[in-house]
């Protein structure tokens, strides 16, 4: 059985768009002669619920059919287990969809998940929240927690530029500590942001971690020195020309574990969702832990 996670809201579209996803959902399974069940979120965290009663029923394959907060929370359901995630990416970015090559048209990637012979990926863990593809403090968590605040209102990729732009003008950066792998421990750093990459992009072609892999049993940690606000400005056309390690104030490291500290609770996400968290956070790589069916 194949089971089928829809978010109705993800990329921005209206809430019916989800009977028109279900219903190409079952028709493309149909036609391969496999059972389906399709189910659409309600709130955040069911996506999560939703998934571990499918396993619970037996599902040999579950897709997640949103961005890539749906796919977070169908992942966390699925990690450290046997059953295949597959993705029908319909978000914002889709940073991991488009690392892994994931067909954009739904119908492409729905046939692709049911005919790959599935592949194993490390998944991150920052504070006691797991990612699969980017997690962060700084910048883009503030972005993450602004943008979550227009609820189902406006959502797409436009609304997350204009909050993007506006936070460039109001964004203050923190302070932070960071003790990585062997107590190698880095001067204190006032960063716009630290990026712990699981894949290298965040999103719409945003390469924030240049060479990251999904399969080498490590994560990238990217620290982003806040030289002026100018300056930071000036650096961010290298996100879309892979460059962004070579910018003025940028560090870049292969991680196993890490520890970030702050003088003040650091607010942070996971794959795009806003969490809150204390003045110290723990980041570790879980290698393989996932099988994904791309």
């Amino acid at each position: 059985m194949i089971a089928f996670i829809i978010n109705p809201i993800s990329g921005g579209v209206r809430p019916d768009a989800a009977r028109a996803r279900a219903q190409l959902a079952s028709a493309i399974v149909d036609g391969h002669g496999k059972p389906a069940e399709v189910f659409v979120t309600e709130r955040a965290g069911h996506a999560r619920e939703l998934t571990k009663a499918a396993v619970a029923r037996g599902a040999r394959l579950v897709m997640a059919w949103g961005g890539d907060g749906t796919i977070n929370e169908v992942a966390s359901a699925l990690v450290f287990g046997e059953v295949p995630l597959g993705i029908v990416p319909a978000g914002s970015g889709n940073g991991l969809a488009r690392q892994l090559s994931i067909g954009r048209q739904p119908a492409d990637a729905i046939r692709q998940a049911i005919g790959a012979a599935p592949r194993r990926i490390d998944v991150g863990e920052i504070g006691d929240r797991l990612f699969v593809n980017v997690a962060g403090i700084g910048f883009d968590a503030y972005v993450a927690w602004k943008f979550n605040e227009q609820g189902t209102r406006r959502r797409g990729l436009v609304t997350y530029a204009w909050i993007s732009g506006r936070a460039l003008l109001s964004y203050t950066p923190a302070t932070y500590t960071i003790t990585t792998n062997d107590d190698d421990m880095c001067a204190p750093v006032r960063a716009v942001l630290v990026t712990v990459a699981n894949s290298a992009e965040f999103g719409n072609g945003a390469i924030i971690a240049p060479g990251a892999r999904v399969d080498d049993g490590q994560l990238d940690l990217v620290v982003m020195a806040e030289r002026s606000r100018l300056n930071t400005i000036v650096q961010l056309p290298r996100l879309f020309r892979g460059t962004v390690d070579r910018a003025t104030g940028c560090s870049l490291r292969r991680i196993i574990h890490a520890t970030i500290e702050s003088d003040q609770p650091m607010k942070y996400h996971v794959d795009g969702e806003p969490v809150s968290g204390g003045t110290r956070l723990q980041v570790r790589v879980h290698p393989a832990a996932l099988r994904v069916a791309v």
